[in-house]
């Protein structure tokens, strides 16, 4: 079973933050700051006003959809992390996004039922196809959906992590991984201290 949790940030800067917790302006500086070009990771924030925009918009509804699945979000906004280690992020991250980007793993004993909630593939990505539903990539039992721990641990039981059985359908150049939304960001603080 995969037992921790991925997070992701520019090097350079402090691991989990939100950029939905600044205001607008203060927002889309840091997203023109974290911007480079050529990089599967980095590359998103090209137009910062539309991602913030948009990335607001979902997670409202990212909020909502674990409130109504039980879950008790501490924050108004998750700290962003993947679930374990996919094909995708063994084979297709690109030497900008390497060089420019640190990982820690993060035990995913940490958390509680109640504190984190996932999506298949990133939150975008997965309303974004959901959305669309003609796309080739669009999978109805997963696009479109959140998933408590438990469930997406009966996912992975049966079917691995996206490329082994199952999600092989995305393009490269969208991310094929499990995304977790850690909805109580204290675990999270405490175990930041190890690597500030």
């Amino acid at each position: 079973m995969i037992d921790h949790l991925i997070h992701a940030y520019r090097r350079g800067t402090q691991p989990f933050r939100t950029l939905s917790s600044l205001s607008d302006r203060d927002a889309i500086q840091i997203m023109q700051d974290l911007y480079v070009e050529g990089s599967i990771f980095w590359e998103r924030f090209k137009d910062p006003v539309q991602y913030l925009q948009m990335r607001r918009g979902i997670e409202a509804w990212l909020r909502q959809e674990f409130i109504t699945k039980g879950g008790a979000p501490r924050e108004s906004y998750p700290i962003y992390m993947v679930l374990g280690r996919s094909k995708w992020l063994q084979t297709c991250l690109d030497a900008t996004t390497l060089a420019t980007t640190i990982e820690i793993e993060v035990p995913l004993s940490l958390f509680q039922e109640c504190d984190v909630s996932f999506t298949y593939p990133d939150s975008m990505v997965s309303f974004l196809l959901a959305a669309e539903r003609e796309s080739e990539s669009y999978l109805p039992d997963y696009h479109g959906k959140l998933f408590t721990l438990s469930e997406i641990r009966l996912i992975i039981e049966s079917n691995g992590l996206p490329g082994e059985k199952w999600g092989t359908n995305l393009p490269d150049s969208l991310p094929n991984y499990i995304e977790a939304q850690v909805w109580n960001h204290e675990p999270l603080l405490n175990y930041e201290s190890l690597f500030v």
